[in-house]
């Protein structure tokens, strides 16, 4: 029996737009490679069920990964819920440079797209695709009756018909929507105070539909340090259509947002990105998902919120005018934002308001897009989120944060309570009346 090296082989890829990308025996060897890999290395032991899933087979196996069925190779992919840790905890990456060109979140973004190729699944799953790929196109349709369609997502006998239709778990909280998406509301207020030629706002679909007060949180925030946000032309950033194997609507996701960002970042303006996950694909998978020198440029740009704020304090130009405190903070940090090794920018920045105490909480929440919201996973989402749930309860915090609108989701659903996104809390803290205790003025020497 010839023994599987772990050097690439004439398979690896992580590019679509590279017709070896699609062939499934080259998938195959490079599946054969990476497992066997893994399943030698086990650093990956405790994160996502994937590497269980994977290390079980293989041990059931006699450790011969060779004899592992599909079913075995699919059940790890439909388990990983691309948080990325792996990639961050693996010492065989491209960006350490190691030989092995180990990328295990991408391998099964590949694997997943080439299954669903061949075989695109029933009629409930391909509705359910449609719809969790689609987060504009759902957000703008509920907003036309978004009271009508927040009191059906909490009505038990309807939420029993989604399940049966589209697979959605009848338990899962829902987002809420809005009536007045947040670009109905920036057309509204016009450009926001402050030098507009420093960067543009990629507010995500996200928040645009569910959670406009957000971006209004961050313009506010940006415009008392000095920089008026634009708001170009967007859409949806593609990384529900990444993770539901659907290359195709991703590319051409990616493609009109690089088509309407390009003009912005050529004039010299940063990207802002409120959402992690947006953040990540925008800088992390663009240049490949597209390969073009404009969605490159683009990618370069991009910065989370937090992470552009914190560029300008080290510059002196972040402004502590704070005048109230929300005392204790438990910060919930996202993988998507561990994944851009930029730091901790958000605590980093909370911490400049007086009074504050911050303990972090570094456990995934499990529920990594709309991996949660599917019936056959949301029980092992929650369970997955267990440890977070636990350490951001046990802080006893005052005050609950993340950066993840969907982490916010999932502790609300498992402690009642759903943090606040840390531009928020910056904004409040700007305001007197933001929190219950004012900020005490500098005592004199």
């Amino acid at each position: 029996m010839a023994i599987i090296k772990g050097e690439p082989t004439p398979g690896l890829t992580y590019d679509p737009n590279n017709p070896v990308y699609w062939d499934r025996r080259a998938l195959d060897g490079e599946i054969e490679r990476v497992f066997e890999i893994c399943h030698g290395c086990r650093l990956c032991f405790n994160l996502c069920p994937s590497f269980p899933a994977l290390f079980n087979a293989v041990d059931a196996n006699d450790g011969d990964v060779r004899k592992l069925t599909a079913t075995n190779a699919n059940e790890v992919t439909d388990l990983c819920y691309q948080c990325k840790l792996c990639y961050v905890k693996c010492p065989y990456t491209p960006d350490d440079k190691h030989s092995f060109q180990l990328d295990f979140p991408r391998l099964l973004i590949r694997a997943n797209a080439v299954r669903k190729k061949e075989d695109p699944g029933g009629l409930r799953s391909q509705l359910r695709t449609a719809m969790l790929t689609r987060p504009d196109e759902v957000g703008e349709i509920a907003g036309m009756t978004a009271g009508i369609a927040n009191w059906a997502n909490r009505q038990p006998p309807l939420r029993w018909g989604m399940e049966l239709a589209l697979g959605v778990h009848r338990d899962k909280l829902l987002p809420d929507f809005h009536a007045e998406s947040f670009e109905s509301w920036m057309v509204q207020q016009g450009q926001p105070a402050g030098d507009p030629r420093k960067a543009v706002l990629f507010h995500t679909c996200f928040v645009n539909h569910n959670n406009p007060d957000v971006g209004k949180a961050v313009v506010d925030v940006y415009s008392r340090n000095g920089i008026s946000l634009g708001c170009p032309h967007q859409n949806c950033c593609g990384m529900p259509a990444v993770e539901a194997g659907d290359i195709d609507r991703a590319k051409s996701l990616a493609a009109a947002n690089v088509e309407s960002l390009f003009p912005y970042v050529a004039d010299g303006r940063k990207v802002v990105a409120i959402n992690p996950t947006c953040s990540y694909m925008l800088r992390k998978e663009y240049g490949e998902l597209l390969g073009t020198p404009e969605a490159k440029a683009v990618a370069a740009a991009t910065m989370d919120v937090g992470e552009f704020l914190w560029a300008r304090k080290l510059q002196g130009e972040f402004s502590r005018d704070f005048k109230s405190t929300p005392g204790s903070i438990a910060y919930h940090i996202p993988c998507h934002l561990k994944a851009q090794n930029i730091g901790f920018r958000s605590r980093d920045l909370m911490r400049l308001i007086p009074g504050t105490r911050i303990r972090m909480v570094e456990q995934c929440s499990g529920h990594d897009g709309t991996w949660a919201m599917k019936k056959e996973f949301f029980p092992l989402s929650m369970l997955a989120g267990k440890k977070a749930f636990d350490e951001m309860k046990d802080v006893g915090a005052e005050t609950m944060a993340t950066d993840c609108p969907l982490a916010a989701i999932q502790f609300d659903q498992a402690l009642g309570t759903r943090p606040e996104h840390p531009m928020r809390i910056l904004a409040r803290a700007y305001r007197a009346d933001g929190f219950p205790t004012p900020v005490e003025p500098p005592k004199e020497s």
